[in-house]
């Protein structure tokens, strides 16, 4: 189960990864004079060196969840992944953003991991 838990890691950080490149892409775009929108927007963000390189990374990830998912419970391997990609998320807009959540739904994402803890400690492996 050890292998099966580090590729859930692995996709988890993939996920992680591909999401912060496209805030990037996108707070790049809203920094350009003048800003693109609508049609242009979308363009833009579509061929961005952000988005091109999420899409990538999120590839890599996809393939090694089928890999997952073919070895895991669906929704074990998903909790796991969400449950820390919610926590991972947060403190990296935190770090790299400044985007700052509330006690209260720090609580909350403490909660939903907790769950999965519980899930894993239950779990077999398919």
């Amino acid at each position: 189960m050890f292998r099966e838990i580090a590729m859930i890691a692995f996709v988890t950080f993939c996920t992680l990864g591909s999401q912060l490149m496209v805030k990037r892409a996108v707070t790049l775009l809203a920094l350009r004079e003048p800003v693109p929108t609508g049609i242009h927007w979308l363009i833009a963000a579509c061929f961005s060196p952000y988005v091109i390189a999420a899409v990538a990374i999120q590839a890599v990830g996809f393939i090694t969840w089928v890999v997952i998912v073919s070895r895991v419970k669906l929704g074990l391997a998903f909790a796991i992944s969400g449950a820390f990609l919610y926590i991972l998320i947060a403190a990296s807009s935190w770090l790299l953003y400044g985007e700052r959540l509330q006690p209260l739904q720090w609580m909350g994402l403490v909660l939903v991991s907790s769950g999965v803890l519980l899930m894993m400690l239950a779990g077999k492996p398919a």
